[in-house]
């Protein structure tokens, strides 16, 4: 059911129609890897949100970062994308909750190079995350679409964070074709049971 609402976005079409779009299966979830613009995966993930307004059963998180990502072969031959621009748009969605579209410093700072996003864009400050890694994230909340509740991991941090919109504090870092992706990262809760969507 989610792979169909995820298929069906506006974004997801064009993106698989241009050949600029590469989906990776990721254990129990995917990861979605858009080449053209860094709007496109912030689009397609609200337009994720709105889909699932209407299939409550559904709960939803997702992370999203721009980063380098390579093809590898793996274990059965097949060629896969792996790098860091997956591992760390997991990182982003680890630390949410139903609902949260999170954005790594990274985006966030490259999309409020666009005044229409930056109302949307909430500073939550930083957070530990796995191998000792300490992300800067942001929350993407905008029509009703996304999560506007600081997420749960980071209400326990001890040190205090500054909400604040994002504005644009450096010249947008555009990807290099092909090296460097903009990336969504999903996860799902169905009721209790925990299902990743990870790109």
């Amino acid at each position: 059911e989610l792979n169909q609402i995820v298929r069906s976005t506006a974004c997801f079409r064009s993106a698989e129609a241009s050949g600029k779009l590469n989906r990776v299966p990721m254990g129990d979830g995917m990861a979605l890897l858009f080449f053209r613009n860094l709007e496109e995966p912030v689009r397609c993930a609200l337009e994720i949100s709105r889909a699932l307004q209407e299939q409550p059963h559904i709960q939803l998180r997702m992370g999203i970062h721009s980063g380098p990502v390579n093809p590898v072969g793996d274990v059965n031959d097949e060629t896969n994308m792996a790098g860091a621009g997956i591992n760390v748009a997991q990182r982003v969605l680890d630390c949410g909750d139903a609902g949260h579209v999170l954005l790594s410093a990274h985006v966030a700072e490259d999309l409020a190079q666009y005044r229409h996003w930056q109302p949307y864009l909430q500073d939550l400050g930083e957070c530990d995350v796995k191998h000792g890694l300490r992300l800067h994230l942001f929350n993407l909340y905008k029509d009703g679409l996304g999560n506007p509740e600081v997420p749960e991991k980071l209400k326990r941090r001890k040190w205090k964070y500054k909400s604040a919109v994002v504005r644009p504090v450096s010249p947008p870092r555009w990807p290099k074709l092909l090296l460097v992706v903009a990336s969504i990262v999903l996860a799902v809760a169905l009721i209790s049971v925990s299902i990743s969507i990870r790109r």
